[in-house]
């Protein structure tokens, strides 16, 4: 997925969860912070960012804040992108041949991501967007989701009623050595993905390229569901 009309800033403050003071062109200008999240360990004063610029002249912001640089990683910090690549992956073939390929799907109760039908069995996928990284390692969630929860659950009720399941955790940069749910944030969600997972749900994790005007998702990270308990998972 692509972006337009972006330019570079600097992060000043968050005043709330979404908005930002980011300096653009020697300019402290008001940006909408397009990730609800608590993003703290993203957005230290002084951070580079990249926002788009909105044409739109009723909007009350300008610009959208879109990416952060730490470090030498560029993060996409877009709650949106996940669902857009994982859009544009599936349909370039990253899960196989995949056909009759919805958004919003609702099943019981819940309402997926996507469904599809893969081999003739229809399917559902749920996307979570990853932009909690210590060392090369991602976490996920950054903060507790009951919402989270409940779309496993949803998702091993699927498994039992004879469906395709699938969780994709989207990492939002590149070159990361695992992911793991993150217990010590929310441990109710770490406990229903490891149970997702012993349930048959397929659990992936991607990571992407990130530029200052794009993101894609890019290659498999290994899933680390703790003690000592390893999968992998290429996404063929």
């Amino acid at each position: 997925m692509r972006y337009g009309n972006m330019v570079p800033g600097v992060f000043l403050a968050r005043p709330n969860r979404f908005i930002a003071h980011v300096e653009i062109g020697g300019k402290t200008e008001v940006c909408h912070v397009k990730n609800t999240g608590r993003c703290r360990e993203l957005l230290p004063p002084g951070a580079g960012v990249w926002c788009q610029r909105s044409d739109n002249p009723s909007r009350k912001t300008q610009y959208d804040l879109i990416a952060v640089q730490k470090g030498h990683r560029l993060i996409n910090m877009d709650s949106q992108a996940p669902n857009a690549a994982a859009k544009e992956w599936l349909l370039s073939g990253g899960l196989g041949d995949v056909e009759a390929l919805r958004a919003e799907t609702v099943h019981g109760d819940s309402r997926f991501d996507f469904s599809f039908v893969k081999d003739g069995r229809q399917c559902f996928l749920e996307v979570k967007g990853v932009t909690l990284e210590d060392g090369g390692v991602c976490a996920f969630p950054d903060a507790p989701t009951e919402r989270g929860a409940k779309h496993l659950r949803g998702l091993i009720r699927a498994v039992r009623e004879g469906f395709g399941a699938y969780v994709l955790f989207v990492i939002q940069m590149a070159d990361i050595r695992y992911l793991r749910p993150n217990d010590a944030t929310d441990p109710a969600f770490g406990a229903a993905l490891r149970e997702a997972a012993q349930q048959g749900v397929t659990v992936l994790a991607m990571d992407c390229d990130v530029t200052e005007n794009s993101m894609t998702i890019r290659r498999p990270v290994p899933v680390v569901l703790g003690s000592g308990e390893l999968r992998v998972k290429s996404g063929d």
